[in-house]
């Protein structure tokens, strides 16, 4: 048995944060991964979905094209060469990963690993590894599907499926409107595939504010997007040929049938936690997620043994970047390190949708629910130019106490992604409308956009059209 200061189960982006981090404190680390280190995110996840969906935006650029004189055709999508540009870019990651876990000292251990008390992760068919400080659980998550509707990997697909297609489909119904389905909605139809997104619940992406949803409702179908919200799949029929999905609920009309080459289930993820002994140990498991003891260190009833990632429930996100900071959290409180805790609605969200989505803080629903009062403004980035430019509209939404203090800051539209970091700040750093309106945002850009909201809010209004006014609040 070979011991080691901290053993981490699961080698995505948790579970590899974790590792670094505690080889950059001097502690002695065992990574155990059962399949390639990077996890979901690298290799089936968040990398090759942005590098596909980088090849949308540049097909979307040559149909945009005679908008500005620069003319083109799209003839057709080389789908062998765009997975071979894909998979270059998730294959150099992956080296440069681990090339930096040997760098840093981690040793990577290959196997399946499995709890076997609050010290020791046996490793099947291998030596087991003993912890001197702590075990730390990393193990991650896999798509999930509905009850009664199996995935047959051909006609009724998960992500993980959709990202081994060889082929750009004809047609797909996508069920579930979260950032996954959004995400490939958005791709294949700027590939040329008929697309139908059907969402169970009122508003695309039900955990942004609905305005944000309602927002990239319109620009979907603006782009022939055909979107279907307040319905759910009553029945599914797989043939040779496609599927036939029929959606009902839809205010209650007669159900539709919708054919097409092949429908993606993008319903949500469930945590990777069974037959690994964790309940056994004394690990506390709710609907398959591991429950932190203490939300502020994520240690668990099992003193020594910590959860990261997409095992943990909500709060945690289940988003690469928060499993980051988890990681970092973890391996600093384990080597003796003062860590502050997670702000999880401090933790920006993103959608890499056309237009993109991306927010902070509060919804406008959930800050009226917390009992403030209110006050929220809009601006279309069409209001100014560099919005114009790019003409994908969208807005920006700010959601502020009757102080002034933002509480919230929700963005539709190009680029959004990457303006969302000054979100962040101004979010986590407590600021007040009237202290952003102060800055001066740089002419022209898209972050204009945020800069006149908190004008607006802080009563300095200049080119946005009125203030919006507080909204009354719920009887």
């Amino acid at each position: 048995m070979s011991e080691h200061d901290i053993v981490v189960l699961g080698a995505g982006t948790g579970g590899y944060a974790t590792a670094l981090r505690a080889a950059g404190l001097g502690l002695s680390v065992a990574l155990v991964e059962r399949d390639l280190v990077g996890g979901t995110c690298l290799h089936r996840g968040c990398i090759p979905t942005k590098a596909m969906l980088h090849a949308a935006e540049l097909a979307d650029g040559i149909v945009e094209g005679p908008r500005w004189g620069v003319l083109g055709h799209l003839d057709a999508v080389d789908v062998p060469q765009l997975l071979r540009a894909r998979d270059d870019v998730v294959q150099r990651n992956f080296k440069g990963l681990e090339a930096h876990l040997s760098q840093e000292g981690v040793e990577v251990v290959r196997g399946h690993g499995r709890l076997q008390d609050a010290r020791t992760v046996a490793i099947e068919g291998g030596e087991a590894l003993r912890a001197r400080r702590a075990v730390v659980l990393a193990t991650g998550s896999v798509p999930k599907s509905l009850p009664g509707l199996p995935v047959d990997g051909e006609r009724v697909l998960t992500s993980d499926e959709a990202l081994r297609l060889a082929r750009v489909p004809r047609s797909a119904v996508v069920l579930g409107a979260g950032s996954v389905g959004a995400e490939f909605a958005s791709l294949w139809r700027s590939l040329g595939a008929e697309v139908t997104l059907v969402e169970a619940l009122p508003t695309l992406l039900p955990l942004e504010d609905p305005d944000c949803g309602r927002e990239l409702a319109r620009a979907f179908r603006q782009r022939g997007i055909t979107v279907r919200t307040g319905a759910r799949v009553a029945g599914v029929e797989t043939g040779a040929d496609g599927v036939r999905v029929t959606v009902a609920g839809e205010g209650e009309g007669e159900p539709a049938v919708i054919e097409a080459e092949l429908l993606l289930v993008a319903t949500g993820r469930a945590p990777v936690t069974a037959e690994l002994g964790l309940e056994a140990a004394g690990v506390v498991l709710r609907d398959g997620y591991v429950v932190p003891r203490n939300w502020e260190t994520l240690e668990t009833d099992v003193p020594g043994v910590y959860a990261v990632g997409d095992i943990l429930p909500p709060p945690s996100l289940a988003l690469a970047h928060a499993s980051f900071a988890e990681g970092l959290l973890v391996a600093e409180l384990v080597a003796g390190r003062p860590s502050p805790p997670i702000d999880y609605t401090g933790v920006p969200r993103a959608t890499y949708s056309s237009p993109e989505v991306a927010s902070v803080g509060l919804t406008e629903p959930e800050a009226r629910a917390s009992g403030v009062e209110v006050v929220t403004t809009r601006m279309p980035f069409g209001g100014v130019a560099k919005g114009l430019i790019h003409g994908q509209g969208g807005l920006v939404k700010v959601v502020t106490a009757a102080d002034g203090q933002v509480l919230g800051i929700h963005l539709v539209g190009a680029r959004v992604t990457e303006l969302i970091a000054e979100g962040m700040l101004i979010y986590n750093w407590e600021g007040a409308a009237a202290d952003v309106a102060r800055l001066i945002h740089p002419h022209p850009t898209l972050s204009e956009a945020i800069g006149e909201a908190h004008l607006t809010l802080a009563d300095r209004r200049l080119h946005q059209a009125r203030p919006s006014r507080p909204r009354a609040q719920p009887a």
